[in-house]
């Protein structure tokens, strides 16, 4: 069973009542891995080229911490795409990025076998490796006493789902058996002409088409024509059998489902590393390679469409292959972050620029956590520093927190928040940003550092945070790594809290729901916004009845949800929806980060606090001044003149340019300000009709001749 059913109940004596139940699931789609997918198959076709070219076999040393590559591994070094790497499912790993294993495939979809038993779901397979030799410094032939180790580090569940104890992660080795097995039937293409006498001749259908030997095909190899085909036209027909050497696969290592938790209790770590030793002369040839693979298991057919999901995640980090190692060599000449870095507010990854600029030292965090590893086994007198500056803007400032040194991981685990390393692990934010009151939104990009203090072969690692404030406020990061709903019965409500520095004008709501299989949970809502009642939902003031749960594309795009009339909030407010069906809505949640006592649930009575650690996908859009500039919605290399007019507006605009009005293809297309494309049509009317518009800011765009002309319009 691929979800958590959490109960909140009260005990009287030996009974217990349920007053409702929060369920957690995976994701059904992956949709950076269905959008990179898309994106290398038509980058294959445009240009032509096979997915499965030859790649010169890898000498040693084999190793990958997944730092470099994101989505898919690295195709040089690995032989497929079904495992996802990305820097959000692993909890607290080795650096920053793994390769998670699931029940997704490469298409970010769930395996179409998948089933309720256990199946064979992702593989991470390497490319050729060269074990028959080594070739620096002075090639010579590699052999078991060259003490050759694989070594790689994993955990079960991360911060996703647990993979069931049916379950498993599967390491394997290559094995060439020396036969032959047939592999397929290769075929050519040839003319026509070579099976005919005479220009009125035709191939017809149900003839007999024997391979040309003359062309190198085995004779007695045929193919059955199903179609006429004359004299000139090009037929591809069966050549010969194709055969390959046959390769067992030989199981060296494995390990049964279990949950994060559990796996603790047993190694006390939160991931631990495997040492592989490769004795067999066998596996010591010019194309050896290995293997991971998980067997995954998907919840129960009879549970609703919109709870089943993705699930059985583990994740594997740091594989290296080398010789000259022993057991006893599990470290690594690097430091590292270990978690992504945070953001320098308080309590919000994002909000609104007038609203922190209203309340600047109250926004801003004091101080952060960095998790630093020493991957060494000896100690490091480490330097780090951050710098801080502002996109499109002058403000820049850096942070230098000094030397410390720092103990080996194995023996002391993360730096500490306690003497010099105070100043690494949990460092000040050393300023305010910028207060630029001509700016409706701005950015910064925050570069964290930790190096050693070598003056050569210096160890460094980097982690990167684009710190932003636009028109919302956002607790999650933006990326779900599970699905979170409320079931029961018609009328369950779910309110998630905000809290305004000064008063303001609420416009709408932004919510990413999980996709899942068919749409299953396509369902009709009520979005409501309730006031504050002592740090709970209090009264309903606005609701908008019979909203259905939708999509945007693009990758975790959020559909906007407008309110027909903008609201004038100030401190503490709640938004979020009433349920018409009792089944799973399946909002996205971000389990990086916790603002659970945000998220309030009620199915009868009572309010009741989120048992379930994360924070919901759910952005309260938030501004006297919705616009975001025109040049941050659309880079444009061309901002030629362009008036629209009467504006504001509720009926109808006219564009003032005369190269527009002389171009019959003009390109017109109109955003709201969240980018969503509200009219897309070729040819600029002398009136543009906008009556059924709802009322806002938007982005009025043409492209004539190569130039682009960009204006803003406000519908009343």
């Amino acid at each position: 069973m691929n979800f958590k059913i959490l109960f909140t109940t009260l005990l009287f004596g030996m009974s217990s009542i349920l007053f409702s139940q929060e369920f957690v699931t995976g994701i059904q789609i992956n949709e950076a891995v269905v959008l990179e997918a898309k994106k290398i198959a038509l980058e294959n076709r445009s240009s032509n080229c096979a997915s499965d070219r030859l790649i010169e076999a890898k000498q040693l040393p084999f190793f990958d911490d997944f730092s470099t590559s994101n989505i898919f591994p690295n195709q040089s070094l690995w032989d497929g795409r079904s495992v996802f790497v990305n820097k959000d499912f692993p909890y607290m790993p080795v650096n920053i990025g793994a390769a998670t294993f699931d029940a997704i495939d490469s298409t970010g979809n769930i395996y179409s076998t998948g089933s309720i038993a256990p199946f064979e779901a992702d593989r991470l397979m390497t490319q050729n490796i060269r074990l028959d030799s080594i070739f620096i410094p002075v090639g010579r032939k590699l052999t078991p006493a060259d003490s050759v180790y694989l070594s790689f580090f994993y955990q079960p569940q991360g911060v996703g789902d647990a993979p069931q104890l049916r379950d498993s992660l599967i390491l394997e080795f290559s094995r060439y058996t020396g036969n032959l097995v047939y592999s397929h039937m290769d075929s050519i293409t040839v003319i026509s002409n070579i099976y005919l006498q005479n220009p009125g001749d035709t191939i017809r259908a149900l003839d007999t088409l024997w391979a040309p030997a003359s062309l190198g095909c085995n004779p007695l190899v045929f193919t059955i024509a199903y179609i006429n085909i004359p004299w000139g036209d090009s037929v591809t027909v069966a050549c010969d059998s194709v055969f390959v050497p046959e390769i067992n696969w030989d199981r060296m290592w494995y390990s049964e489902g279990l949950s994060l938790e559990e796996f603790k209790v047993i190694y006390n770590r939160d991931m631990i590393q495997v040492m592989i030793p490769v004795i067999d002369t066998s596996y010591f040839i010019d194309e050896f390679r290995f293997r991971f693979r998980n067997y995954a298991s998907l919840s129960n057919e009879n549970y609703p469409a919109s709870w089943r999901s993705n699930g059985d995640q583990w994740n594997i980090d740091y594989v290296y292959l080398n010789y000259n190692r022993s057991a006893g060599d599990t470290t690594y000449r690097a430091l590292t972050f270990s978690q992504r870095a945070p953001s320098f507010l308080k309590n919000y990854e994002v909000m609104p620029y007038r609203q922190y600029r209203s309340s600047p030292s109250q926004n801003t965090s004091p101080s952060f956590h960095m998790y630093i590893a020493n991957l060494d086994k000896i100690e490091h007198n480490t330097k780090y520093s951050y710098h801080v500056k502002q996109v499109e803007g002058n403000f820049e400032y850096d942070y230098l927190g000094g030397s410390c040194n720092l103990l080996p991981f194995y023996e002391a685990g993360f730096q500490k928040c306690e003497g010099c390393g105070t100043a690494h692990a949990c460092p000040p934010v050393n300023s305010l940003f910028s207060l630029d009151y001509d700016r409706d939104t701005t950015s910064y990009i925050i570069k964290h550092y930790i190096s050693d203090s070598s003056d050569q072969n210096s160890i460094v690692d980097s982690a990167i945070y684009n710190q932003g404030f636009y028109n919302y406020y956002a607790y999650d990061d933006g990326t779900p790594e599970v699905g979170w709903g409320v079931d029961g019965s018609a009328g369950a409500q779910v309110a998630y809290q905000f809290t305004l520095s000064m008063s303001d004008t609420l416009w709408g709501v932004q919510m990413y729901f999980n996709r899942t299989l068919n749409n299953a949970n396509e369902f009709l809502f009520d979005l409501l916004v309730w006031s504050d009642n002592n740090g709970r939902p209090g009264e309903v003031i606005y609701r908008l009845d019979n909203q259905k749960v939708k999509w945007e594309n693009g990758l975790y795009r959020f559909y906007p949800y407008m309110l027909s009339e903008p609201l004038t909030m100030a401190g503490v407010f709640y938004v979020g929806w009433e349920k018409h069906d009792p089944d799973n809505m399946n909002i996205g949640m971000d389990a990086n980060n916790n603002k659970q006592d945000k998220i309030f649930y009620k199915t009868e009575l009572d309010w009741f606090n989120a048992s379930v650690p994360g924070a919901l996908l759910i952005r309260p859009i938030v501004g006297s001044n919705l616009v975001l500039s025109t040049n941050e919605l659309f880079p444009v290399n061309d901002n030629s003149s362009m008036k629209v007019f009467p504006n504001p507006t509720s009926q109808y605009f006219s564009i003032s340019n005369q190269e527009i009005d002389n171009d019959p293809n003009a390109k017109l297309k109109i955003y709201n300000v969240y980018g969503l494309e509200m009219l897309n049509k070729t040819g600029v009317d002398s009136k543009v009709n906008i009556s059924g518009f709802p009322a806002g800011i938007y982005i009025v765009r043409v492209v004539s001749k190569n130039k682009h002309y960009t204006a803003k319009l406000l519908i009343k």
